[in-house]
């Protein structure tokens, strides 16, 4: 026992850090839930290193106080009311219909490309993500509405699946988007400069998912013939019924681009001016009040891990781990890019065991850091940086490329979560045939990163503008 103890007492603080996430990783592969994992291991790490320092008693004791401190101090925070928000929007939109017609729009306007519905789809995905902000709810929303109508004119179960599935992340990066206000708050960036720099990268994805969906529908026939016959007439008749989302989008960006309001306030007369269309609609209180329960059970499940990570997140500070791992990453002699390539192939492989915003918070408190230095610092500017870009656009910039990454998570087995939402909704087709018809996608995601890592300014253009 002497020995064992002797060995607890000669470990340094980085020690029991990388002692703690190892065990937390661990528990993660086992499938403990990231919010309890996550709180354990912080808990657990806290009290490890105060009893280092002070003895059980006293180590007990603060680490108790963290405990019940933290998780309230840190969601209390404004710029999380946001989440709430966008979400709500998202449901409303669906419950009255808005969706409907959106996608009906997007089948009459390009529906006669190749893959045509599969196209509509995206774009209509795309579309609805501008009021969601919440990657399962538009593929739960899609599978419901798309999916009957491509099965409908003989489409491949699983390219139909996989397109709704790999549509749904789009909602992770085009703004109202709670990851990127997570990862805003994460590290400490502006919140409406995150939102504004994801348009323009949203758009892109979609127009690269959009592209991979024809080439897909001509090399096979049979896999999503085009709908044709819809006259003019037909086309500009479904202009009004998707006007409303367009509408709200138009509010969010006025609010936040223009300085008119705070994100924060732009999210609630969003969801504001989406309850009245709701109702306008003949929403009936049936609706209305199930887009309110499934509203609050995501935001419930969204800051229940917020809640568990910040503990891991305090006890890696404590630990020095991240400042640890930042100095060891920029004494590294190979090229700068490399390291950045091989930390998003990091987070490619990490996706397949965690969810989005888990694996989010509980990096980014390590990896940011890490790569702030790897550029040369807050300071920097673009033209001294090793990635063309300033400290502060380096911020934006990763944080959208991450965000990218973590929309690849959302359909990579074996626990994309997209994938298994679309098979929730759909009895009738499998996870397996909704992975398999996902995974033409990964190529599509892994060119649109390499698109925003080589030309920077599709990010940070747009946030530039803000002034």
């Amino acid at each position: 026992m002497s020995g064992i103890t002797d060995w607890l007492h000669s470990l340094t603080s980085i020690d029991i850090g990388i002692i703690i996430s190892s065990a937390m990783l661990f528990m993660v592969i086992l499938g403990v839930r990231v919010a309890f994992a996550a709180a354990t291991a912080g808990f657990l790490g806290l009290l490890w290193i105060f009893t280092a320092k002070l003895g059980f008693e006293k180590g007990f004791a603060v680490a108790v106080k963290m405990a019940g401190t933290i998780p309230h101090s840190k969601v209390t925070t404004l710029s999380l009311s946001l989440i709430p928000t966008f979400i709500l929007i998202g449901y409303l939109a669906y419950y009255a219909g808005l969706t409907k017609a959106l996608f009906t729009a997007a089948k009459r306007w390009v529906g006669w490309l190749p893959g045509g519905l599969g196209v509509a789809t995206v774009f209509s995905t795309a579309g609805f993500a501008a009021v969601s902000g919440a990657s399962v709810a538009t593929s739960a929303v899609f599978a419901r509405i798309a999916i009957p109508e491509m099965l409908k004119l003989g489409y491949d179960k699983r390219f139909a699946a996989g397109v709704v599935a790999a549509g749904g992340t789009l909602a992770s990066l085009i703004p109202p988007s709670a990851i990127l206000v997570i990862y805003a708050i994460i590290v400490e960036q502006d919140v409406g400069a995150l939102l504004m720099a994801g348009f323009l990268p949203g758009a892109v994805s979609a127009v690269i998912y959009a592209g991979l969906v024809i080439l897909l529908a001509k090399w096979r026939k049979n896999l999503g013939p085009p709908v044709t016959g819809f006259s003019w007439k037909e086309r500009f008749e479904t202009i009004p019924g998707a006007f409303p989302i367009f509408f709200v989008v138009g509010i969010i960006i006025v609010c936040i681009y223009g300085g008119v309001g705070t994100p924060t306030e732009a999210g609630a007369l969003g969801a504001f001016v989406v309850l009245l269309m709701a109702l306008y609609q003949g929403m009936k209180w049936r609706d209305l009040r199930e887009a309110l329960i499934e509203s609050a059970k995501l935001t419930v499940m969204i800051f229940t891990i917020i809640w568990g990570v910040l503990l891991y997140v305090r006890f890696l500070g404590f630990a020095d781990l991240p400042t640890a791992f930042s100095d060891w990453i920029s004494s590294l002699e190979q090229n700068p890019m490399i390291t950045l390539i091989c930390i998003l192939l990091a987070y490619a492989v990490l996706g397949m065991f965690m969810d989005a915003i888990g694996m989010l918070l509980l990096t980014l408190p390590v990896v940011y850091p890490a790569v702030i230095a790897l550029n040369g610092g807050e300071a920097v500017s673009a033209a001294d940086s090793a990635f063309g870009v300033s400290g502060t656009g380096c911020a934006i910039w990763f944080g959208i490329i991450v965000v990218k990454m973590c929309e690849l998570c959302l359909i990579t087995p074996p626990i994309g979560l997209n994938c298994f939402v679309v098979a929730g909704v759909r009895k009738d087709i499998t996870v397996q045939d909704v992975f398999h018809g996902a995974a033409p996608f990964f190529v599509a995601d892994a060119a649109t990163i390499a698109v925003l890592v080589a030309f920077p300014s599709i990010v940070l253009w747009l946030p530039s503008l803000m002034g």
